[in-house]
This record gives C-alpha cells, structure tokens and sequence, in this order.
C-alpha cells in the first residue's frame, strides 16, 4: 500500500483505523469540566430519575374519583416544590406547583387555569383523565439502566442527563496527546515580517483548531528544518512524548520532502498516495511504534485529508461511540466536466435555488486556496471517474459532521 499506486480512500480507511489502538488511559473530572470528554465506562442510572412521581404543572392534586361530586372541592395543603407532601386528605385537593412531589393519595393533578377558586374549593372547569399531568418515577432514567454508554462525547445535553443522577465525577478517556510537526524552511510565524520566498505558517494554525475541535492535547508543535538529520531528531523526540505525530509536507516526491523517506527508513510506511482530490501524498507510518498521518503541505488539502482520514482515525483512538458520516444527498448547482481517477471533494455549501436545495462550488478548489474552506460550510464529494452536470445528485457533508 505504501508503493506507487493511488490506495481508494475507503482502502487507505480501512486500513488506518485498524492500526488505531484506543487510548487506555482515563481520568476522573469534575462534571464542570467534562464538556467534550470522552467516557471511559457505561453510566448506570444510580436512582430513578425523577426520585418520585411529580408535577408537570401548578394547579391542584386531586383524588379522580372525587371529581363524581357536585361540591366544591376543599384545599387541605399546600405543597411546594422542594418539600416532602403529606398524604392527601380524603375528599380534598392540595396546592401544587411545578415539580413538587405528588402526595400519596393524590392520582391527577389539574392545571390552575382549568380550576375555580372559591372559599369553600375549588371547582374543576374541563375533563380531567386519570394520572394527568403527572410525571411518573422513573419516566426519564430507571436504577440500573444503562444511561450513556462507553465512547459517548459529552454535549451540553449529557453534562445535564448526569447533574440529574447527581453525578459531580465522571471518568472519562485521557486526551489524545498530538504532536504537530510542519515542514518547510520557507514557513515564519505569524507577526513576523515576510522576506523574499517565505510564507505565513498556515498549516499550524489549521491543525491546532482541528485538534481543539477534536478534543485533544498538543504535546509539542515545531516547524521541522528541511534536512534528514533534523527530520529523524524531531520525529524520535515527538515520538517519546505523543500517541500520535500529524505532519503537513514532507510526503511528496521532492528532494526536500523528508518526512516519507525517514519513515520508510527509519520506521514503518505503510501507505502512502492516496486516491483523493485534494491531498494525494498522504502518507501513514510509525516512527518507534508512535503512528504518524503525514498530512500534504497545501493549506486546503491539510483541511480536507484530517477531516476525511484524521477525524475517523482519532475518534477510533478515543474511542468514541460514533458511526461514519452519512452526509445529504443534494443536486449540484456546478459542473465538473473532466472525470479524475481520484475522489474529490470540493469546498462546498448549501443554497436554494428556486426555492429548491442546491449544493454551489466555490470557484477555484486549488489546493492552496483556503479562503475556498472559509466561503464554504462542507465538502462535497464527487466520485473517481465521474463527471458532474448542474442537477446530478451529490454526498454533501457539512464541516459540523465531519468534526463529529
């Protein structure tokens, strides 16, 4: 695989992912700082949540069967939220508000706005149903269920299921620790003055935001000098310190491209050029059995190979409870009118046409044009030996799945 030949994304795919061990290290965080992380083991649901039937809205708990009567209805409590009831008194109704627990007895609560009030009760305007407006015990999570399994990303959403077992603690996998390595002597940072034939460090920047998203820890970020001895130092020293070296150029066919030849002669290449458009000199190896995604050096190819080969391959390591994209199936709003025997994906967003959705190309999908990722909101994809016709049904995947 790691020959002349173009690998098929799915190919190169396969294969990554099989070399991606999941990370066994875990730590235990506050629930305040568990957004993003990654649960190391299933949650099971310590009590039923809610703890105890409540109710879903203010008004009055009420015996059903007492509802036969003619006369008012006497108010015999008041229950507010946060206090153990008393047992309903028979033939009366109690005070209640929103989420205060239903006292014994009681089997129907009525809104206020459904009820008169008078000094002798209350009187019930509108047909009541058995069990109305009752949450029951245990209507969200039952004791012992399996809550939230192992691999679930945290959201806002599973900070709250947990604050609602009570949970202050999760255990959740450690970061993956990510070692960037940009090549190029022509590269200068950021707010440094440009000389003759140098260029702004774009890819760093690129990779560092990618990693954030994917919830990982930098462990060491340099620009590699462009020379053998300084290739297989940097590489062995990333190597002691990360689970995983992401370098952008080096790969290609070059004289200067040294990233692929330390790997092939120092470590392992096991795959090398891929069928994709852009990013063809992909290359995935190891250097002192650390796995190493050598990324291409163009800008917009660096975003589209980790979004399509880094993304999967890191969540496999993190062990995150997902499935493959499955994108939107939208016509094309452009043309592509000479077939490539490489799948491309071209930097890409959603549109109405008509009032119909259309997918629009930006102009120029050179692999040095970032602006392009910037303009668009996804990529879509077009097919190895295919030609594109405004109207022709395309994969569209947004940024926001792929980043998972």
């Amino acid at each position: 695989m790691a020959g002349t030949q173009l690998t098929p994304v799915e190919t190169a795919l396969e294969h990554i992912l099989d070399q991606a061990s999941v990370i066994d290290r875990t730590e235990t965080v506050p629930l305040t700082d568990a957004l993003g992380r990654i649960l190391a083991e299933p949650c099971l649901v310590p009590a039923d949540v809610p703890p105890a039937d409540n109710s879903a809205v203010d008004g009055y708990a009420i015996r059903h069967a007492d509802l036969a009567g003619e006369q008012p209805i006497p108010v015999s409590d008041r229950i507010p939220a946060g206090t153990a009831p008393l047992p309903l008194a028979p033939g009366s109704a109690a005070r209640i508000f929103t989420g205060s627990e239903i006292p014994e007895g009681a089997d129907s609560v009525v809104m206020q706005e459904r009820v008169d009030v008078t000094d002798a009760g209350i009187r019930v305007q509108a047909a009541v149903e058995p069990g109305q407006n009752i949450r029951k015990r245990g209507q969200d999570l039952r004791q012992g269920d399996q809550a939230l399994a192992k691999g679930t990303r945290i959201r806002p959403q599973e900070m709250g299921l947990l604050a609602s077992m009570g949970m202050a603690w999760v255990t959740v996998t450690a970061p993956l620790r990510v070692a960037i390595l940009t090549t190029g002597d022509e590269l200068v940072e950021p707010g440094e003055p440009l000389k003759p034939g140098q260029i702004y460090n774009t890819n760093r920047f690129t990779l560092l935001g990618l990693l954030a998203e994917a919830g990982c820890e930098v462990v060491l970020c340099e620009t590699l000098e462009d020379t053998r001895e300084a290739t297989v130092e940097t590489l062995a020293r990333a190597a002691a310190s990360a689970d995983l070296i992401i370098t952008s150029g080096g790969v290609s066919v070059g004289e200067e491209d040294h990233v692929r030849a330390v790997l092939e002669t120092r470590g392992e290449l096991s795959l090398w050029r891929l069928a994709i458009k852009p990013g063809k000199p992909l290359a995935f190896g190891s250097i002192n059995d650390t796995p190493v995604l050598g990324l291409p050096g163009n800008p917009a190819a660096v975003l589209v190979t980790f979004l399509i080969v880094g993304m999967p391959y890191i969540r496999r390591r993190q062990g995150r409870a997902t499935t493959p994209p499955t994108g939107e199936r939208i016509p094309a709003g452009f043309e592509v009118a000479s077939a490539s025997v490489r799948r491309e994906f071209i930097r890409a967003r959603k549109a109405l046409l008509n009032g119909e959705p259309t997918i629009e190309a930006f102009p120029n999908q050179s692999s040095g044009v970032l602006s392009s990722a910037c303009w668009a909101d996804g990529l879509a994809v077009v097919q190895e030996n295919t030609t594109v016709k405004p109207g022709d049904l395309l994969t569209y995947y947004s940024f926001n799945e792929l980043l998972g």
